[in-house]
């Protein structure tokens, strides 16, 4: 069923996509060489719960395996969902870390590719144009567009630039619950799908890999991995159906202030 927010709820969802905006530039205050993904999870937990909130992953899914910590870190061909550990950040890396909060009974859930100091061209590439295929999708996210109108942008631009796109993960609705209609794929056709209405909340989260878009889940039963190892990048916006353009609930910038590092102009932040 879709549901559509009234403003005051919507308030409400502006003030939980925040968070985890300030959550994910507080942990990007340690994300260097040699700090386990484990000790990120750690500050994030405590920085949500300083803020009067609750971490929307733990727990989460099916109770023979709840995912088992606040933040999902995935790291190069990791794609999503990566089980924090005592692994650590390498030079040259990149981190999708993902993160979701419930405060006042509303959800926000969103997520941003750090680079670990300094990456080669190409990966550098991969970032730019999956966070720019975000803000292409975003541009679609208007009242009376369809869900395909945003699908096609992202899969246009990220196959344009000869990148794999994900087709087993999509984004989502998203409000008083993580997860709520309608689904949101990377790939589709314009005109197709369900009609955008003003007040609809979406979760816009483009999953780019360098090569093959085929993806594995690990024994774990929660990481995807890209099928041909190559590395995958993952950004997500909490966004607002409106007439003419959509409204951003969260936002990049504390993460820029902190890291000093502009994916693509930071316009699109």
């Amino acid at each position: 069923m879709i549901y559509l927010k009234s403003e005051s709820e919507i308030d409400k969802m502006r003030r939980s996509a925040q968070l985890v905006s300030r959550t994910l530039a507080e942990v990007a205050k340690y994300i260097e060489p040699g700090v386990s993904t484990l000790k990120l999870d750690s500050v994030a937990e405590e920085f949500i719960k300083r803020h009067d909130a609750r971490a929307a992953f733990k727990g989460y899914g099916s109770p023979n395996n709840p995912f088992p910590a606040t933040l999902c870190i995935s790291i190069n061909d990791e794609v999503v969902h990566g089980i924090p550990s005592e692994r650590t950040l390498k030079e040259g890396d990149i981190v999708s870390i993902d993160c979701g909060v419930e405060k006042d009974g509303y959800f926000g859930d969103h997520a941003y590719t750090f680079m670990v100091g300094e990456c080669d061209d190409e990966t550098r590439r991969l970032l730019e144009v999956t966070l720019m295929s975000l803000y292409k999708g975003i541009e679609q996210a208007v009242h009376g567009n369809r869900i395909g109108d945003i699908s096609s942008a992202i899969q246009t631009h990220c196959e344009d630039e000869n990148f794999g796109v994900v087709r087993d993960l999509v984004g989502h609705g998203l409000g008083k619950h993580l997860h709520e209609d309608p689904s949101v794929p990377n790939f589709g056709r314009k005109g197709r799908g369900q009609r955008l209405r003003t007040g609809l909340a979406l979760a816009i989260e483009p999953m780019i890999t360098a090569g093959s878009w085929r993806v594995n889940t690990l024994d774990d039963g929660w990481t995807i991995v890209t099928a041909d190892g190559s590395r995958a990048a993952h950004f997500e916006h909490n966004v607002i159906v409106r007439e003419g353009e959509a409204e951003i609930l969260s936002t990049f910038d504390y993460i820029t202030e902190i890291t000093k590092k502009e994916i693509i102009d930071s316009r699109y932040g």
